[in-house]
């Protein structure tokens, strides 16, 4: 199993502790590309989907409202 294969393994776990540059890694695969918006808004998008939330701040662990809403997003884009 690779390390990309580990890291979309944990978020799938709905983990506490997932870091916003291993969401940047696990989306990049899936074909999302990271757009930066105003102030720590940022937005990854992919051909057909958007995913839109805060970056963490002052640290660099997403909360588990983000974890939740992501998995969500990326259930109904259907890679999971």
């Amino acid at each position: 199993m690779s390390k990309t294969e580990k890291l979309m393994a944990r978020l799938l776990s709905n983990p506490k502790d997932f870091t916003y540059s291993e969401l940047k890694r696990v989306l990049s695969v899936w074909g999302y590309e990271e757009l930066q918006g105003t102030g720590s808004r940022v937005c990854f998008q992919s051909k057909t989907h958007k995913i839109k939330l805060h970056k963490p701040h002052p640290g660099n662990i997403l909360k588990q409202y983000q974890i939740g809403l992501i998995l969500e997003e990326i259930k109904k884009e259907g890679l999971i």
